[in-house]
């Protein structure tokens, strides 16, 4: 294929008109509820485990660069405020939308990709069976659902890191930074950082499932679109991420200490 300006502007439009396609097929009836547990499990169990590993290091990078930081101002009181406020606004969403899209979207769009070459999807339609909507939608919804429950685990497993690492390497005491969690964090920054999770969540199924229901040229075709689909995930995460982040900051004020 040559690449031309136009390719990258055509394949957007694709993906957009795609996205409107899935988003029409959510309400309609019936839904495809087995299908939507089976993905949902499977996302689950391909993802938990390397969730929960990463978001040590998550917390501990975090605590060791923070508390550092905060030291050097002599406001180790606030280690634990900060801590929170950097893994559940912004560590724990990203780091979900990481594994869900490298674990969970490579899954879907290899899947898809495969039934793809094997003319499965065209024999759905000659069947009269809509594949968005038997096969796109509870994908969809399926990583959504599980993209929220791991940024819970993220942010729970992420601050809990951060304190041992405050409180055992650089000398925190465990009351100050219990008791600083509310100093700069605030409700809303928990609601964020899933409505993130959601979001990045379905922007990856999406994405995976545009680029898996595309899929040609045999195995080596399958194979290419799901490095494709991790790729543009990603580029698609970090530009969403900072289009809610500057929304966050014009509709919630920062809470002063």
């Amino acid at each position: 294929m040559t690449w031309t300006p136009a390719t990258p502007v055509k394949a957007s439009g694709r993906l957009f008109a795609f996205t409107l396609d899935v988003l029409r097929a959510f309400p309609r009836r019936p839904f495809q509820w087995r299908e939507f547990l089976q993905q949902a499990w499977f996302i689950a169990s391909v993802t938990i485990v390397p969730t929960a590993l990463v978001a040590i290091p998550f917390g501990a990078v975090i605590a060791l660069q923070v508390g550092g930081l905060i030291k050097q101002f002599g406001a180790q009181s606030f280690a634990g405020a900060a801590m929170v406020l950097a893994v559940v606004r912004e560590a724990s969403p990203i780091a979900t939308a990481l594994l869900i899209a490298g674990a969970g979207g490579s899954a879907i769009c290899a899947d898809l990709g495969s039934r793809k070459i094997r003319e499965e999807l065209d024999a759905m339609q000659v069947l009269g069976i809509d594949p968005l909507h038997r096969l796109v939608v509870p994908r969809v919804l399926a990583a959504m659902v599980v993209a929220v429950f791991l940024n819970g685990l993220v942010s729970v497993v992420g601050v809990i890191g951060g304190y041992i690492f405050n409180v055992v390497l650089q000398g925190g005491t465990p009351g100050a930074y219990i008791a600083s969690f509310t100093a700069l964090a605030q409700l809303p920054d928990l609601w964020a950082g899933e409505i993130k999770a959601l979001v990045f969540g379905f922007i990856a199924a999406m994405v995976a499932s545009y680029k898996g229901m595309n899929a040609g040229g045999g195995p080596k075709g399958v194979g290419d679109a799901v490095n494709q689909s991790v790729v543009i995930t990603f580029m698609l995460l970090f530009f969403a991420n900072f289009v809610m982040q500057a929304i966050y900051f014009q509709i919630v004020p920062p809470k002063g200490g």
